[in-house]
């Protein structure tokens, strides 16, 4: 019989820590072709993140002339010359769609390239070390300040205090610029300046501006590792072609110091190009070493193709031991075969095909839209009246949306019953013989609306009837479908 186990007892058979605690990582400064690309498109982003909302545009008298904004109030969503209802949902479904299609294809071709130079939490935190840079010095002065901690002197006291204060700064236009696309941005402003906004305001910029501090101050690439489902999502959709980062063992082994490789190159025998000097791993920002191969913490931001690139041209051999490449090559390099790069091949271009086909369907029907819309609904106790003279009544609730910028003159017909009358019930009707409305500009009217036919040839069963809407001035129609039914 066997002994009980004591759980207590119980050994993992790995002896290391389940959770890993996070170490400190001291990104250097580097300069180069990928840096020089990061700072611009940081500088873009954050460009059009907070200005954009001061941005006007002129939609006529009366309505929001804010470029971008969210109305909630009026659930609208205006986009420049774009306004959308919350009937036009499906627009943002499909950019959803298109935003991780395009998600899929820049894997495909580049690895994480949105990782790498768009993702806010790339963006803020790149932001967020460059203060830090600023304020404590470089890689190994910033280390020399933090050994010392337990000396500190009141400079290094104040160095702290200023970081974080900027910081703070940047965390808090950060919240506040994601609340002005919520409502008129030098409105609100004036509003948040003078203490007069809506509470609901303060609180989000008090939520945005904690989670930017903590993510980008100090969380920091653990965000990437830990909390970002998208290095684990990449992994399944990316292929042996796709090119990262990737350190070209070929040219790189066996590394070795750089007098050591003279020394053996004197004597003819061959070294590889890498002189082990870690510069790709002190400008990583998150610590990794790329030359141990594909890695989920590696964000291929580039820093480490430019730190080497930099090394290569200081010792004369070529540049680009570290550069956006795939094992296919790096395995034809060894071969003595060219290199091959196939950007395009049946993975991206189904993609491609696809963001082509979901955006073409989304212009057509954002072009072709109509701007008046019809809604209908029947009643349904009692669903249809006989009345004293022998004529059917039924009645209906109707919806009409004018997504116009002004007012028009918007005329009802129906086609059913054979000789029907309608009547719109407590509106004034321009004419008598056709109802005749004016609906105001961008919102949307209910009218009850009652269908009368006639005692000869009434229908006898329930039969189709069609409402029609036209607005006379232009000519616009829409229409809707419902049944006329006897009791």
């Amino acid at each position: 019989m066997n002994k009980p186990v004591n759980p207590t007892e119980l050994q993992l058979d790995d002896e290391g820590p389940l959770y890993v605690a996070q170490k400190k990582v001291y990104p250097q400064s580097v300069s180069g072709t990928f840096r020089r690309v990061k700072w611009g498109l940081m500088a873009f982003c954050l460009g059009v993140y907070y200005l954009l909302p001061f941005v006007r545009w002129n939609r006529g008298l009366g309505a929001p002339d804010q470029a971008v904004l969210v109305d909630l109030p009026n659930s609208r969503f205006y986009f420049f010359f774009i306004e959308l209802w919350p009937q036009e949902v499906y627009y943002f479904t499909g950019l959803l769609i298109v935003a991780a299609l395009t998600l899929f294809l820049m894997n495909a071709v580049g690895g994480r390239i949105w990782c790498g130079y768009l993702c806010p939490q790339t963006v803020w935190t790149d932001l967020f070390y460059a203060v830090e840079r600023l304020i404590e010095g470089d890689r190994r002065e910033r280390m020399r300040k933090d050994a010392a901690r337990g000396t500190m002197k009141l400079e290094r006291f104040a160095e702290i205090v200023l970081k974080h204060s900027i910081w703070l700064m940047i965390a808090w236009w950060t919240g506040g610029a994601w609340v002005l696309y919520f409502n008129d941005a030098p409105t609100l402003v004036k509003q948040l300046v003078t203490f007069q906004a809506p509470m609901i305001a303060y609180i989000w910029i008090a939520i945005l501006t904690a989670t930017t501090y903590v993510f980008a101050g100090f969380m920091r690439e653990q965000v990437c590792t830990y909390m970002c489902p998208w290095p684990r999502i990449q992994a399944a959709l990316t292929d042996e072609w796709a090119l990262t980062v990737s350190y070209k063992y070929d040219r790189g082994e066996q590394r070795t110091s750089l007098k050591k490789a003279n020394e053996l190159k004197a004597r003819g025998q061959s070294a590889g190009d890498c002189i082990d000097c870690y510069q790709c791993v002190a400008v990583c920002p998150t610590g990794i070493d790329i030359r141990n191969g594909a890695q989920l913490e590696c964000i291929q931001c580039g820093l480490c193709i430019d730190a080497c690139d930099n090394v290569m041209k200081k010792i004369g051999r070529e540049t680009r031991l570290i550069g956006y490449d795939n094992d296919i090559n790096i395995h034809r390099r060894k071969g003595g075969k060219a290199p091959v790069y196939r950007p395009v091949r049946p993975r991206t271009t189904v993609y491609a095909l696809l963001i082509a086909g979901v955006g073409a369907i989304m212009l057509y029907a954002l072009l072709t839209r109509t701007l008046l819309d019809i809604n209908v609904l029947h009643d349904r106790n009692p669903v249809a009246v006989k009345l004293s003279d022998g004529s059917i009544r039924n009645a209906y609730t109707v919806r009409l949306l004018n997504k116009r910028g002004f007012d028009r003159v918007i005329a009802i017909d129906i086609d059913g019953p054979v000789n029907a009358t309608v009547h719109v019930v407590g509106a004034d009707s321009i004419t008598q013989d056709r109802p005749m409305i004016v609906l105001g500009r961008d919102q949307t009217s209910e009218l009850r609306l009652l269908v009368t036919a006639p005692a000869e040839g009434n229908p006898e069963k329930s039969i189709p009837v069609h409402f029609h809407v036209t607005d006379i001035g232009l000519g616009e129609v829409a229409s809707a479908t419902d049944n006329f039914v006897t009791p």
